[in-house]
């Protein structure tokens, strides 16, 4: 299996690069869409998050199919993306731009920051958005 974890050098080292000179240096690359739109942080952060994309896509559910009870499966799919992102990674969430149904709330990243995730993104809504943003987790 490779080891794909940043070294302390070189995330202290991306920490200082801004996002457009990313998103420029991707650019050159051939890769011109990657970055989502419409996100801001949750929080005043100190620093620049970092971490390698942990994914995770939602799908629209049926009311009548998906009651609460389905978040109590150890097997749910946001339960096992919260308690298998890798220390340091950042746990990408893609909501289809859908800010009506939350990603995640204050437990979830709550959870995540103590697991030593780097981060959370989304392009979908948040619960809880004036506790995440206290959190000493970059949140967006």
């Amino acid at each position: 299996m490779t080891d794909y974890r940043l070294s302390d050098e070189t995330r202290a080292k991306y920490k200082k690069i801004s996002t457009a000179s990313v998103a420029t240096a991707l650019y050159k690359r051939g890769l011109r869409n990657q970055f989502i739109q419409g996100v801001a942080p949750c929080g005043d952060y100190a620093e620049n998050m970092v971490g390698q994309a942990f994914t995770l896509r939602y799908m629209p559910a049926r009311e009548d199919r998906n009651p609460m009870t389905v978040f109590r499966n150890a097997d749910h799919p946001q339960r096992v993306a919260v308690e298998t992102c890798p220390e340091g990674w950042v746990l990408v969430m893609d909501a289809r731009k859908d800010a009506r149904a939350a990603t995640a709330g204050s437990i979830l990243v709550t959870r995540l920051a103590m697991r030593g995730c780097a981060g959370v993104v989304s392009d979908g809504g948040f619960r809880d958005v004036h506790g995440i943003g206290q959190l000493d987790m970059p949140s967006y």
